[in-house]
Formats: C-alpha cells, sequence, structure tokens
C-alpha cells in the first residue's frame, strides 16, 4: 500500500456550532454551547478547537452559527486567530445533515477533501494520520471513534458468579461517534438538503463500503462536553496534565 502524500490531507474545515446546549444551562443562556469556557483555560471551546485544526494543517474553516450566533461571532471578531474562518448562520433549521451540507457550500475548494467537527467536543489527536487512514480506504467519509469512560464503576465477576474486582469509571466496551470527521470532495453532494445525515447518508455509505472508522489511539484526549460535570472534569484532567 503506498503511502498518501501530504497533498490528499484537508486544509479546509467546517464546525458546527450551533446547538443550543440546553443541558449546559445556566452556561448556555447568555451564549451558544462552542462559546463556553474550559474552566481555567479562559478560552472557550470553539477556541481550542480552532487552535487544533490550524495545527493540524487547516488554513479555512467555515463555522456554522445558530443559536444565539452573534455572540459567537462577535468573538471570532475579536480575538487573533491562526486560521481564516468564515461564519454561516441557517435562516431555518436544517437539521444536521441539511446544516452541514449549507456550511459546506461556502467551504473554498469545492474540489477537495474537508475535516468537520462537532462544537462541543475538545480533543487532541493526529488529524493528519486520520487523512491518511481515510485516503488508504479509498473511504468517501471517515468517522473518528472514541471509546468515553462510563460514569459508573463497573464490576467484574468470575464464570461461577463471584465478584472478582471493582473498576471504576472504565473505558466502554463499544466505540461511538467521536464528531469528528474526513470527507472526500464528493461527500458534500450526498447530504441532504435537510435532515439528518447519520440516518441517511452515513448508513448509505456503509452499505457501499464507503464509510470508515479510525479509532482515536490510545491516550489521546477526546471530550464531549455535553453537562456542567464535563465541564469539571475538562478542567480537572487539565489541571492534572500541567502539574
Amino acid at each position: 500500500m503506498t503511502h498518501p502524500s501530504a497533498a490528499s490531507r484537508p486544509v479546509q474545515a467546517v464546525v458546527l456550532a450551533g446547538g443550543q446546549g440546553s443541558r449546559l444551562r445556566p452556561y448556555t443562556d447568555d451564549r451558544p454551547k462552542p462559546m463556553v469556557e474550559i474552566p481555567g483555560t479562559g478560552t472557550p471551546i470553539i477556541g481550542h478547537q480552532l487552535s487544533w485544526l490550524a495545527e493540524e494543517g487547516v488554513t479555512d474553516v467555515v463555522v456554522s452559527c445558530g443559536h444565539l450566533a452573534e455572540v459567537l461571532q462577535e468573538w471570532l471578531e475579536t480575538v487573533d486567530l491562526p486560521l481564516s474562518v468564515t461564519t454561516v448562520v441557517e435562516t431555518e433549521p436544517l437539521g444536521r445533515g441539511g446544516g452541514l451540507r449549507y456550511a459546506a457550500a461556502r467551504l473554498p475548494h469545492p474540489d477537495q477533501p474537508w475535516y468537520a467537527t462537532n462544537g462541543d467536543i475538545w480533543t487532541r489527536f493526529s488529524l493528519r494520520d486520520m487523512a491518511d487512514f481515510h485516503t488508504e480506504r479509498d473511504a468517501v467519509a471517515t468517522l473518528a471513534l472514541a471509546r468515553p469512560r462510563l460514569p459508573w464503576g463497573a464490576v467484574q465477576t468470575d464464570g461461577f458468579g463471584h465478584i472478582t474486582d471493582f473498576i471504576e469509571s472504565p473505558p466502554s466496551p463499544f466505540e461511538i461517534n467521536a464528531g469528528v470527521y474526513v470527507f472526500s470532495p464528493e461527500f458534500a453532494g450526498l447530504l441532504p438538503e435537510r435532515g439528518d445525515h447519520e440516518r441517511t447518508t452515513f448508513p448509505r455509505l456503509a452499505r457501499e463500503r464507503r464509510l470508515a472508522g479510525f479509532p482515536i489511539p490510545q491516550g489521546s484526549y477526546w471530550r464531549a462536553i455535553d453537562t456542567a460535570k464535563d465541564l469539571t472534569e475538562a478542567a480537572k484532567e487539565l489541571a492534572s496534565q500541567s502539574r
């Protein structure tokens, strides 16, 4: 198998930042979810994402806004960003797939591959490696896969029903969609005008064996910021890493 060249790696990305973040209230009463700051960093989630994308070779980002879009747009205008950012606002709800298609139409290089990420994901791993994985498998779309830690303690038993061990917050036995993607140029045309691509486009590509899954490397940081507890945990993890 030939190693893909750096030329096949995306330099453009879409960030989906239109969610209301109702489970993060009161933090999201006056700002969209991606504008919530990670405690102790002074930077909102989307700020961390844009820095990461720039480090991975991205030069142009389209941010799809919705709930309290003006707060996000004002912040983007006031900060010194490491890449070029354009914002789009849905005039009516298009669903996740429709929103992704709408934002992708503003990418500067429609004939080139692109990354996409949900606006509430805080992670660090090699997007370049993920792009190479995508190219090697000749996929139309590649999903990053994570194994989040379960919020409960687990119990191990032997074949006789005796408890042998207790494990605090073990990794999930299943991989989940981590909310980070690599898409080939033709993917945008397969998205619905309205609706959810995870119920239409992704299953179709999976049946055609054109959908790939890239496991986030073990030890890489990944967390979806859904609740106030996630913010607290992220701050704790950040503090432990900086010691």
